[in-house]
């Protein structure tokens, strides 16, 4: 019902910059919270940062100061900006959306299917 696809990952170097984007698609009443998530080889899964409808965010210790989320309401578009990158931070970064499909349904966590960042050092 909601598709979120996301782009943008990539391999970069040690101190560099990468910006991720996610797209929803589908049926969407309404997305309230939006956020990216993390996980590398052996390790759980991660919040990285969170974003919601009215622009509130929250961030991961990691990458604050870093890392800055934003999002575009119009487009139901979330972004991830990356700044002095280190290889900690390479992992499949994954999109969530708390969405309601429509104005009859509860809302959901919509997951994209991931993108690869790779830091090398």
């Amino acid at each position: 019902q909601v598709q979120l696809a996301e782009s943008g990952g990539g391999l970069v170097q040690a101190g560099g910059s990468l910006r991720l984007s996610c797209a929803a698609s589908g049926r969407i009443f309404v997305i309230n919270t939006m956020g990216w998530y993390r996980q590398a080889p052996g390790k759980q899964r991660e919040l990285v940062a969170g974003i919601t409808s009215g622009g509130s965010t929250n961030y991961a210790d990691s990458v604050k100061g870093r890392f800055t989320i934003s999002r575009d309401n119009a487009k139901n578009t979330v972004y991830l900006l990356m700044n002095s990158l280190k290889p900690e931070d390479t992992a499949v970064y994954v999109c969530k959306a708390q969405a309601r499909p429509t104005i009859y349904t509860t809302e959901y966590d919509y997951w994209g299917q991931g993108t690869q960042v790779t830091v090398s050092s």
